[in-house]
């Protein structure tokens, strides 16, 4: 999968660990930046991803900052990006089958390397369940169409 990532300075190390172990299971992961830990403004990068998403350019976004809720804010304000922070796998497999997330947002601060992989596991290979669940997104989308104009 073609998956987009960036983080800011709190989520530098997390980015870093992530971009590698993705890379070795077979994804193709293009890193947005930064490219090295210093202090940076996290809605320049989220803007980054969430176009690179939006556009088609990338199946999926993964963002990380301390603690994943200012990117999420900034990604979630691109059109035809539903960027959730996800701390558990469990509530990545809910953001995936029942809103259909393009952009996984977590928390370096707040999620141990070990278990964001597992995050990003689910985030990947979770399907959207369509049904009731489609109606809803599709809602969303109308919300953002009559918004976002």
């Amino acid at each position: 999968m073609k998956i987009a990532i960036a983080s800011d300075h709190a989520g530098f190390e997390l980015k870093e660990y992530l971009k590698e172990a993705l890379r070795r299971e077979g994804h193709d992961i293009a890193d947005f930046g930064p490219q090295v830990k210093k202090a940076v403004d996290y809605p320049d990068y989220a803007v980054q991803v969430a176009r690179a998403v939006s556009s088609g350019g990338f199946s999926r976004g993964i963002l990380i900052c301390g603690t994943g809720l200012g990117m999420s804010i900034a990604a979630n304000k691109v059109k035809g990006v539903r960027a959730a922070v996800c701390n558990t796998p469990e509530l990545c497999r809910i953001a995936r089958e029942h809103n259909d997330a393009n952009v996984l947002t977590m928390g370096g601060r707040i999620v141990a390397k070990e278990l964001a992989h597992q995050i990003a596991l689910v985030f990947l290979e979770t399907p959207f369940l369509r049904g009731r669940h489609l109606r809803r997104v599709n809602k969303i989308r109308a919300i953002e169409r009559r918004e976002c104009a």
